[in-house]
């Protein structure tokens, strides 16, 4: 939907012109998954779709909260900290009550959402929203905030008021991202370097599972306790920190079978990513897609996070002439997945993998070349 058609919906929804226009990306991870969380290293961009804010200033301390993504809209004052509203509203919500925390007054605005991120699908709907939230309060209030605090205050809005216990790598993409280029990110210290995509004839195929992901929210959160558990098991404040010899002579210390595959997967999924980093900074585009292919067995096997779905694409993606690698990315139990594809091979990749996908799961698989685009700002 162009600007033009924004403005012409918020008109249609709040009667007035809209004051601003902002944007924060959904973002992908080429690989480093369920990591985050654990002080790992992960390798997302932001994509060239997201959110969208259309903003104008009230005289009343109320803030409207409509999005043209869902019939549900809501006009909301600050008694809506305590009640916590169940519906979508309660991301950017989350931020505002971040605002507040920090000694700003966020209310008193007509808000209007939009997001081209296929909701459901693991490419961080929920942190565009946040992020696109956080920079219009950032603009609208003058804080000055930096945006590496912003995805931090994204990233609490929805550990602590949405009670999802994410990591910060989609905060982070969405509010650090550049055109052209992965970010990778060291999650323990915030540490970060810009690596310039070169895939020498290759692209970045996104695949949609189609099915939305039941299971992630309440799984999520079970991985990051089992997590916690192996680490404090080892004495370890974050697992990560091991690099996979010392664990695998440490695992033992682990009891629980279940709970030191967990523990395995963060430690080998971290040491995946270094080693994919360097294999793009060195041209070795076939050894990047062999770690991209590692990472989805232990994500299949050691955290069981896949699934039927993600794992048809994934595996019979890795068949297909011109396939380097595929993976799952996001949290898993649907989404999409990722795949390194020759660029005069992704027609053919796409056919073969949907018809494929559609006899083995009965679903249709959307697929998105992706564009790498630049993190959350003002647009006008």
């Amino acid at each position: 939907m162009d600007r033009d058609a924004l403005k012409k919906r918020f008109r249609e929804v709040y009667g007035r012109e809209p004051e601003a226009l902002y944007f924060a990306p959904g973002r992908v991870n080429l690989i480093g998954e369920h990591v985050d969380y654990n002080g790992g290293l992960v390798f997302p961009c932001a994509l060239s779709f997201g959110t969208y804010l259309l903003t104008a200033r009230r005289k009343d301390r109320m803030t409207a909260f409509a999005t043209l993504n869902f019939d549900h809209a809501a006009t909301l004052d600050e008694r809506s900290f305590t009640s916590k509203p169940s519906a979508w509203e309660r991301y950017p919500l989350g931020v505002m009550k971040e605002f507040v925390d920090k000694g700003y007054d966020p209310w008193g605005h007509d808000l209007l959402f939009y997001g081209d991120v296929p909701s459901g699908a693991g490419l961080s709907s929920s942190a565009s929203i946040e992020l696109v939230m956080a920079v219009m309060l950032n603009d609208a209030l003058g804080a000055g905030i930096d945006p590496v605090e912003l995805a931090r205050m994204g990233q609490r809005a929805e550990n602590v008021f949405v009670g999802m216990n994410s990591g910060i790598m989609d905060q982070f993409a969405s509010a650090m991202g550049k055109a052209g280029h992965a970010i990778a990110l060291d999650c323990a210290t915030l540490d970060f370097e810009w690596v310039p995509l070169a895939m020498e004839g290759h692209s970045v195929v996104v695949a949609n599972t189609n099915k939305r992901r039941e299971l992630a929210d309440s799984k999520y959160n079970e991985r990051r306790g089992e997590c916690e558990e192996a680490a404090r098991a080892l004495g370890q404040k974050v697992l990560c920190a091991l690099t996979p010899e010392e664990f695998e002579r440490r695992a033992g210390e682990i009891p629980n079978e279940t709970i030191r595959r967990r523990a395995r997967h963060a430690v080998t999924e971290h040491a995946r990513v270094e080693e994919a980093i360097a294999a793009l900074k060195n041209g070795d585009l076939p050894r990047f897609g062999q770690l991209m292919n590692a990472s989805h067995r232990s994500l299949k096997e050691d955290y069981e996070v896949t699934g039927v779905e993600l794992d048809a694409l994934a595996e019979e993606g890795q068949k297909l002439p011109g396939a380097l690698g595929s993976r799952m990315t996001g949290a898993g139990f649907g989404g999409c997945t990722v795949s390194l594809v020759a660029n005069d091979a992704i027609p053919s990749f796409i056919a073969a993998l949907g018809e494929k996908y559609k006899a083995l799961v009965g679903l249709t698989a959307d697929f998105y070349i992706a564009s790498v685009g630049d993190g959350a700002g003002k647009i006008e």
